[in-house]
């Protein structure tokens, strides 16, 4: 299934504003906040613990876009949206983006302490499960391990309803993304590409 790159910072920004009001499963049956409030908590969780790296920040606001590109594709939506923003903010945050079901998998795996949010246990067993030995190790040696595995602790973390008061609220926030998509948008002379 292909869709369409997107091109701008503009066309980006209305996708995102069009993710209010849309769940990851298209019954509501999943987690509790929307793709965009998702986003929004996740690329704010990361600015705290990685203001340096606007990279994995902008894969944070995007990296869940794939359940409205392709409703209901829960073991591909990762993929989709990595396709979908690569050619506008570059290989490394559709790298990440790409990476944040595989890293699921991995922490299942590695950090007895990981603690799953209902739905991202329930999907878990879709994506592949726990990785075995083999494929955590293949990961551990794989491009931006640490990265990857911030933007996952993030994704799990930043699911709390409530934390934006109102749809307006979530898409006055957006409007204060623009500038970071901007500059990763720019490339590495504009988004600084060594990260963490």
């Amino acid at each position: 299934m292909t869709h369409h790159p997107i091109s701008s910072v503009d066309a980006l920004m209305g996708l995102l504003a069009r993710c209010a009001g849309v769940w990851d499963t298209p019954d509501r049956s999943g987690d509790p906040v929307d793709i965009l409030d998702h986003g929004l908590q996740v690329a704010a969780l990361l600015a705290v613990s990685h203001p340096d790296d606007e990279e994995l920040q902008a894969a944070g606001l995007v990296h869940d876009i794939g359940h409205h590109l392709v409703p209901g594709d829960e073991a591909g939506h990762a993929t989709h949206a990595a396709t979908a923003v690569e050619g506008l903010l570059g290989p490394r945050v559709a790298r990440l983006v790409a990476l944040h079901v595989p890293a699921k998998r991995y922490l299942a795996a590695t950090d007895p302490d990981l603690a799953l949010s209902p739905e991202s246990a329930r999907t878990l067993g879709r994506q592949g499960g726990p990785m075995t030995p083999a494929e955590a190790a293949a990961f551990e040696a794989g491009p931006d391990l640490a990265a990857a595995v911030a933007l996952r602790r993030a994704d799990d973390a930043g699911k709390i309803v409530g934390l934006r008061g109102s749809a307006l609220e979530s898409l006055e926030t957006l409007e204060t993304w623009r500038s970071v998509l901007a500059r990763v948008a720019a490339g590495p002379a504009g988004a600084g590409s060594g990260g963490c």
